[in-house]
């Protein structure tokens, strides 16, 4: 794929960080403003305040005093916007016409920078954020994502839920939030992207103007994950459901290993689609399952592998010997050449139609920036992909796919562990 965008990257004399990647057919622009904190930075007692906070940035700043002025402002040009939390960013974005740039630029420096976090706000915020912690947990197919992490890494920030505890939520007070904002809000750990229909040296202005007051303060740590298993893990959650919520996974390695790329595509192979392997072999060909998925979570300082799959209660230690059987195939005899083709292939396709997305652009290049400290651009990620071999895939599957890196969350009705505990094992031929 041929160099799609010649962004620009500039450090302030404060430390924030700003690329900008101009994309001369995009009708579009998006501003994106990321942090690098989220909820592994917590302490038990807060836990949730980055979800917290970031759901306040939106109830009014000095310039739009509430949240219908902010809300009304974007609405009335059309624009797409919303934020995010995760375990370790947070991300404030608007996305709209090209021509529109300075406004969403404006709003969303106003909103990162100014919000009041009142009190009273706060209060009445206080109920959306517990009904969305309720939903979840209604939800199996998600909640099951959080059991599986709690599995993984137990009472500590990587375990816990982003958006907190329902005790925690309800506890948390204004000044609370003003101090987090202080304190990890700051220059040297942010990063503002705009990509699209722009022109780099305004909006590298309007970014020195803008935050010419930001923080300064040294960016706080997080505490280290601690991982320790020497033997297949298993939770079970029982619910009064129709199937069996099912996530089954191994522990990996972080972002920063090259592994990550044979990993990426082995996960394609085994359960990127209709045509992988796990859909076919589950699905299609027994019908135990409706969804079957698999995906690396690359953490700072962690991650993991993981199948994510919902299967007949009566058929679940089928199911699941038959994942486990796929995934022991790739330790032992690998992937094919016409797989390996096909999942980069599928990659270039993928990357094709992240690159019309401006949105898609800002976060690709402002999340490297982030967390790698320079920019990995979309051409480097696919020369990567490309250079993977099957003998690396392979022995990336070899290293993973032990019995003691093995864990199994279920959510389900009349679970016994019994009937998973005996085949909590790769079969080896």
């Amino acid at each position: 794929m041929d160099n799609a965008f010649e962004h620009q990257l500039h450090t302030f004399p404060s430390g924030l960080r700003l690329v900008t990647v101009p994309m001369p057919a995009a009708t579009t622009a998006t501003v994106l403003v990321l942090v690098g904190c989220g909820s592994k930075y917590e302490p038990k007692q807060l836990s949730g305040i980055s979800h917290f906070l970031e759901h306040m940035m939106f109830k009014g700043t000095t310039k739009r005093p509430g949240y219908l002025d902010i809300s009304r402002e974007l609405d009335g040009i059309g624009a797409s916007y919303n934020a995010f939390t995760s375990k370790e960013v947070t991300g404030y974005y608007a996305k709209a016409a090209a021509t529109k740039l300075d406004t969403i630029l404006d709003v969303v420096f106003d909103i990162f920078l100014n919000s009041k976090l009142e009190q009273g706000a706060m209060e009445i915020e206080r109920g959306p954020i517990i009904e969305e912690l309720r939903m979840r947990r209604d939800d199996p197919q998600q909640h099951i994502e959080r059991v599986f992490e709690e599995l993984l890494y137990g009472d500590q920030p990587a375990g816990w839920e982003i958006g907190g505890t329902i005790e925690t939520v309800s506890t948390m007070m204004s000044p609370d939030l003003r101090t987090w904002f202080d304190a990890h809000y700051v220059a040297s750990d942010t990063v503002i992207a705009v990509a699209g229909g722009i022109d780099p040296e305004r909006v590298k202005a309007k970014v020195s103007a803008a935050f010419e007051r930001i923080r300064t303060a040294e960016k706080p740590h997080k505490s280290a994950v601690t991982e320790s298993q020497i033997a297949p893990a298993l939770r079970i959650i029982p619910k009064d459901v129709e199937q069996l919520y099912v996530s089954l996974g191994v522990r990996a390695f972080d972002m920063f290993d090259e592994r990550r790329y044979p990993l990426a595509l082995m996960a394609q192979i085994l359960g990127g689609g209709m045509s992988s392997r796990l859909f076919d072999e589950v699905r299609s060909k027994r019908g135990l399952a409706y969804y079957i998925w698999a995906s690396p979570q690359l953490y700072t300082d962690s991650g993991y592998f993981e199948v994510g799959v919902g299967l007949n209660p009566a058929k679940g230690a089928e199911g699941l010997s038959v994942v486990l059987g796929e995934l022991a195939k790739v330790a032992v005899a690998g992937v094919t050449d016409e797989e390996l083709r096909r999942v980069k292939d599928q990659a270039e396709g993928r990357m094709a139609f992240a690159l019309e997305s401006t949105n898609g652009t800002a976060d690709d290049y402002g999340s490297s920036l982030l967390f790698h400290g320079h920019v990995i651009t979309p051409e480097e990620e696919l020369a990567k992909i490309m250079a993977v071999t099957k003998d690396q895939i392979r022995d990336v599957a070899a290293g993973l796919f032990h019995d003691e890196r093995l864990n199994l969350a279920v959510i389900g009705p009349k679970t016994e562990p019994e009937q998973f505990r005996d085949i909590l094992t790769f079969p080896r031929s």
